[in-house]
């Protein structure tokens, strides 16, 4: 469900012409599981899971456990899940650490069409419905879309760059 539509709290700010969630559905997801964390409110959450220690839990539904076979073999994994307390409704927006204006596309904040969210975070424990991970930074509850391995050799790109971040 889509909070309700707010007025931009910040200049700048754009809306969509359309609520996604009123839009139709190009494709079906299934949630595999849900994370547990300590944090009641997205205020609560650390910015990209950094600055916290926690160890949190991400529970796998029953279905989907087999997939988890040789998980225990990765130090790190990327986490795909929804944040399905997040507006949908801006496209264009004001982050609150720089004075200018950016593209939903160019943000990883949760305010956009679909609210999908991605982390790398650290294996800490598996468990029979899942594994706790550090590195988390969603609210209690929230639904998980995927797991996938974390290849330090393919996935980091030293050279990579923000534009607008670092300059």
């Amino acid at each position: 469900m889509t909070p309700p539509l707010e007025k931009p709290p910040r200049p700048g700010e754009k809306f969509l012409a359309t609520d996604p969630a009123n839009m139709p559905v190009d494709a079906g997801l299934v949630f595999i599981g849900h994370i547990e964390t300590p944090w009641k409110t997205t205020r609560d959450c650390p910015r990209n899971g950094r600055g916290s220690e926690a160890v949190c839990r991400v529970h796998v539904r029953q279905a989907f456990r087999e997939g988890l076979a040789s998980v225990e073999t990765c130090s790190h994994l990327y986490r795909l899940y929804w944040m399905h307390e997040a507006r949908r409704d801006l496209i264009v927006q004001a982050p609150s650490f720089t004075e200018k204006t950016h593209g939903s596309f160019a943000l990883r904040s949760p305010i956009r069409p679909n609210p999908v969210a991605l982390s790398v975070v650290e294996l800490v424990t598996m468990r029979n419905d899942g594994f706790d991970a550090r590195g988390l930074d969603c609210v209690n509850g929230t639904p998980l879309i995927d797991i996938k391995p974390y290849f330090a050799g393919t996935d980091s790109v030293p050279q990579a760059r923000v534009g607008w971040r670092e300059g």
